[in-house]
């Protein structure tokens, strides 16, 4: 049964066994780059396929919308505080800064006793030092050598060890070629009933392609296949009410400096979405003959299926250029739609979830032990479990290279803490475009002391930042009822994953591996122990009415 904070009707039941026990399913997840919420129209084929048969998770947010951070959040469970990618490339992020991969939720299936295939892209810079490996916990593996991985053709994969290059052919594009070692992949492993599988395609589409002038295309955009180049041309690029945003004045400083679009700019942009939709139809048809190749094999109703993106993407909302990495809707919700054993269908769910539930959700319905602590939660749980409160919050970050912004995002509610000292609060129930900032207004910043301090601190990579209390205004607004937990503790799965740093407020006290956890429950809560000298706290998001624990 599927719980998310709501009942989900009619479940999928799995297969079982010949000797009544219930087998384990097989899983397949398709992973776009850079698509936001909205494309997912285009997709008929995804939405029939997998929407209609299955749950679409319309509530769906990334913790830290940048690529390579967000990857690492999906191989770990982890927000990057934890897991350590702040960025793109070094110092900050990038493959190599990505040191724990032995504990990743591909290694835990293998150790369960899954096969695990990888086709595409996989952390940003893979492949760019010389003689590239690959990474723990795949059996088999079909990974993108950077630079190449951003061109749709003219590419090169690294196939279990063995370099090979694809020419810049019309039948060797990018897609396509990730859904053919797909659908082979299947055929391969459903032949073994003993052993089941998990399958990670991860598409380049529809991010831009690295050069400009390759393929179909001469602006550096998303490269459509060419059967399908020019089929969505008359697409109107979407003018949301937050569409080069008139009125900037409630929003923080370098947002207001941004200057309104100009004809050119709208024409430019225009060509982008439209090349953006259109290389997002192969890899619909792609869902389709990965679908079809699962039903001939006769795996299909046993195979949880999950389509997603590791971040959304702007086209002009709020004046921003096109890209991603702020915590505005367009660049942190993103599709996530599955299907298969546990999940209900034709259902859509509304309730929050984040990018951190997926590991926890793959591991649980695999049932294979994690290797380290996350900070997600299953969002497919046993049939008599209790569901979890729909007050949740996911913990918004950035850092790294990008500015040191923090955030909450509820299923009601946006705050940021800029790191400018700049706050925003929009009601997304009353201002889904979030054109309002609530925050500084009479309602929600009348002085008055807040509940306490907030005692997560960023580590030295996030730039010292040191998360602000939220205005007990906009806590009781946000939390009326309860206030969600911030667990911070020493990992007790895998101590070495712990990145622990000195508390800004206790000297004597250092924090390590924030994570949060979520509970009904009411104002003050903590519980304390004491691990080869690190303290471990269970503490409110927002802080103690009399200050943390022991001052």
């Amino acid at each position: 049964m599927l719980v998310v904070g709501a009942l989900a009707t009619a479940p999928v039941a799995a297969s079982d066994d010949d000797d009544g026990t219930a087998r384990r399913p097989n899983i397949v997840v398709n992973m776009t780059d850079d698509q936001n919420l909205e494309s997912l129209e285009v997709m008929d084929n995804v939405n029939r396929l997998i929407g209609k048969q299955g749950t679409n998770f319309e509530e769906s947010v990334v913790s830290f919308p940048i690529c390579c951070p967000s990857r690492a959040t999906y191989l770990t469970g982890q927000h990057a505080t934890n897991h350590g990618v702040r960025g793109n490339v070094a110092p900050w992020g990038g493959f190599g800064v990505f040191t724990e991969q032995e504990t990743t939720f591909p290694v835990a299936l293998q150790d369960g006793g899954y096969e695990t295939v990888h086709i595409g892209k996989y952390l940003n810079g893979y492949g760019v030092e010389p003689d590239p490996a690959v990474p723990p916990g795949w059996s088999e593996w079909y990974g993108g050598i950077d630079p190449s991985t951003y061109e749709y053709f003219g590419f090169t994969l690294l196939e279990n060890g063995t370099e090979k290059a694809y020419p810049e052919r019309d039948d060797r594009y990018q897609t396509d070629v990730y859904t053919d070692l797909a659908v082979s992949a299947i055929h391969r492993h459903s032949e073994n009933d003993e052993q089941p599988f998990f399958l990670d395609v991860a598409y380049l589409a529809p991010h831009v392609n690295a050069r400009e002038g390759a393929g179909a295309t001469s602006k550096g955009l998303a490269v459509p296949a060419p059967r399908h180049a020019g089929a969505l041309s008359d697409e109107r690029l979407p003018k949301p009410p937050s569409f080069n945003e008139r009125d900037v004045s409630d929003k923080p400083a370098y947002v207001q400096a941004l200057p309104r679009w100009s004809k050119q700019q709208k024409a430019d942009t225009t060509d982008h979405y439209r090349a953006y939709l259109e290389s997002l139809l192969a890899v619909d048809e792609g869902v389709e003959r990965i679908i079809g190749a699962l039903r001939r094999a006769g795996v299909l109703d046993d195979t949880l299926i999950v389509f997603t993106s590791d971040n959304g993407y702007f086209f002009g909302e709020h004046r921003f250029a096109p890209g991603k990495g702020r915590f505005y809707e367009p660049a942190i919700r993103v599709p996530l739609l599955m299907r298969g054993p546990g999940v209900a269908r034709d259902e859509t769910e509304g309730a929050l979830v984040a990018n951190t539930d997926l590991a926890p959700t793959i591991l649980e319905l695999a049932g294979a032990a994690p290797l380290r602590e996350m900070d997600g939660r299953p969002l497919l749980l046993a049939p008599d479990t209790e569901p979890a409160s729909g007050n949740r919050a996911v913990l918004l970050q950035s850092g790294g290279p990008y500015r040191p912004d923090w955030g909450i995002r509820t299923s009601r509610y946006t705050y940021i803490e800029n790191s400018s000292g700049e706050r925003e609060l929009y009601d997304l129930r009353k201002d889904p475009d979030q054109l309002r900032n609530l925050a500084g207004t009479p309602a929600t910043d009348r002085a008055q002391p807040p509940l306490g301090v907030v005692v997560e601190v960023d580590p030295p990579g996030f730039a010292g930042t040191v998360m602000l209390p939220l205005p007990s205004r906009i806590q009781k607004l946000i939390f009326p009822d309860s206030i969600p937990l911030i667990f911070v503790h020493s990992s007790p799965v895998n101590p070495s994953a712990s990145r622990c740093w000195p508390s800004a407020s206790r000297a004597a006290t250092r924090f390590c591996s924030v994570s949060t956890w979520m509970a009904d429950v009411r104002l003050p809560s903590y519980a304390a122990a004491t691990d080869g000298g690190t303290s471990t706290f269970l503490m409110t998001k927002v802080g103690f009415p009399h200050g943390p624990p022991g001052t």
